[in-house]
């Protein structure tokens, strides 16, 4: 019998009034929270518990409206080292550098990735891929991938990308609508740059059979099931609510649409070495011997596409409307696109000689990392280096690049936005930054002590980093080449998963240049 329902059953026996026992049974759950903290605190190997008052619950709100504030003040209190609470699950947070070295690079025996977003991804992605799947197994179709993210491809893709910038610029209501007078407007990024990087991943990681299929309901299918990243899913995976139906419903319709395309090139031989789609069909062989079917090749690029789409969407958005509050700094821009251009169109290798552009991209990950928390659930005890604490069995860690980025410790006036900061400053570094290491995907920098991470480290780093420079530098060369505009920069927005602009205020105001 657990001690609640011996609770419950003591309680049923006194001779109280109904009030009387109800007022009990409300207030005892709070009471033996307050006492299990209590007892909690004298076990020297455990590190600091941030206290809460409501059982379960425990610091879910103050970490969801505001993440940085809530670890700002914890480490004020407790250091860099510190749990608390969250909707039932004990988070061992590690803040600062050494605390990415501690979980970015924990052995896999210690920590799981796959453990702690497997029942927020697989029902977003679908079965089979990204954390459905054994590590080995991830670290296969990060390679299958990355064969479609080189120079080489990166060249073909800046075209498109500025093609469908430019169309979507001149013909969507967000912006011009087909009128080809209209010379100002005003237009919320937010939802404009999440259309716009889903279609211009689209057209250049899935190739033009697939961009023909698309129209601007496909744009609101990958917000839909964007919406699947959210506290409440990371909790509870399946509910009975509207917005668990529309993500289900936008999985579906997506991987049938990717899959009536490959069973459609498969039916007539018609693989080639046009995009991501022709090359999982061809090389998506796991080191084991067994191949990727061609649902789970479905699955794996709503995996891409969504990767992408959090980290190009929330960037755009944020590059806009801070630049949308420095007219200066987008005429440094346009200047530099002059010098390098002289009159051209953008090529891929043009991106490289605009150190502006890139130091504006640069400038936002470091103000606005798309994830603000990155998770691992602790597979056996795992000991903090230097301390005599232990993480239990079953508990997460947790880690926060973001908050390092955002904190004058490591980069002075952190909450300005400055791109200029990069002209001199180098990139901050690990010691054993130079040392590589083989995951199965290709080499990567074993170093992740480093307060500059907006890709993440080690085995789970993001492998779209060069991509991501690719789309966005080409989405930024293309707005300053066509707009100046103005802007009021908002608060984020943390009550999803990604650091968003807030909904209703991420609003431009733009007008059309004369060139």
């Amino acid at each position: 019998m657990s001690l609640v329902q011996e609770l419950i059953q003591k309680i049923s026996s006194l001779e109280l009034t109904l009030v009387e026992k109800l007022s009990i049974l409300f207030v005892a759950p709070f009471l033996l929270n307050a006492l299990w903290q209590f007892i909690y605190s004298f076990r020297k190997d455990r590190v600091p518990l941030v206290f809460h008052w409501v059982p379960w619950v425990g610091s879910a709100v103050t970490y969801g409206m505001q993440p940085y504030e809530f670890f700002a003040d914890c480490q004020r209190k407790y250091g860099d080292v510190f749990a608390f609470v969250l909707l039932g699950k004990v988070m061992t947070v590690y803040l600062g550098p050494k605390g990415h070295e501690f979980i970015l690079n924990a052995k896999l025996n210690d920590v799981c990735a796959e453990d702690a977003y497997k029942h927020l991804t697989t029902p977003v992605f679908g079965e089979g891929v990204i954390y459905d799947c054994p590590n080995w197994k991830l670290m296969d179709q990060k390679k299958f991938v990355k064969g479609s993210l080189t120079k080489e491809s990166f060249r073909s893709y800046v075209p498109k990308i500025r093609d469908e910038v430019l169309d979507y610029i001149n013909n969507d209501p967000n912006f011009m609508g087909g009128d080809s007078k209209k010379k100002t407007g005003k237009t919320n990024v937010l939802n404009s740059q999440s259309e716009l990087t889903i279609l211009t991943a689209s057209r250049s990681l899935l190739g033009d059979d697939m961009r023909q299929l698309l129209t601007k309901k496909w744009a609101k299918l990958f917000s839909d099931l964007d919406k699947g990243f959210t506290p409440l899913n990371f909790i509870f995976s399946h509910l009975p609510l509207p917005s668990y139906w529309t993500r289900d419903h936008a999985q579906k319709t997506i991987s049938e649409t990717y899959l009536s395309l490959i069973n459609k090139r498969r039916a007539t031989n018609d693989i080639g070495d046009r995009d991501l789609i022709d090359s999982l069909m061809k090389s998506s062989t796991y080191k084991d011997g067994s191949k990727m079917t061609d649902e789970e090749i479905s699955h794996l690029l709503i995996g891409v596409l969504m990767g992408g789409q959090h980290t190009s969407a929330s960037t755009s958005s944020w590059f806009l409307l801070h630049l949308g509050e420095k007219p200066e700094l987008q005429e440094e821009l346009f200047e530099e696109q002059e010098r390098v251009l002289q009159g051209r169109d953008l090529t891929y290798d043009d991106l490289a000689n605009m150190p502006l552009h890139n130091q504006v991209i640069k400038e936002t990950l470091r103000m606005h990392m798309p994830l603000h928390s990155i998770f691992r659930k602790v597979t056996r005890p795992l000991p903090v280096p230097n301390s005599k604490y232990v993480v239990p069995k079953g508990h997460y860690v947790l880690v926060s690049p973001g908050f390092a980025m955002t904190n004058d410790a490591y980069f002075p006036n952190a909450s300005d936005f400055q791109p200029h900061r990069w002209d001199e400053t180098v990139e901050p570094v690990s010691a054993d930054a130079k040392e590589t290491v083989d995951y199965g995907f290709g080499k990567v920098s074993k170093g992740v002590s480093s307060p500059y991470l907006p890709f993440g480290g080690g085995r789970h780093r993001c492998i779209g980093e060069h991509f991501a420079y690719c789309q966005l530098g080409t989405i930024l060369n293309t707005f300053v080449r066509t707009f100046k505009w103005k802007a009021v920069v908002p608060q984020p927005d943390y009550t999803s998963m990604v650091t968003l602009p807030e909904p209703n205020l991420s609003t431009i105001t733009w007008e059309r240049r004369d060139n």
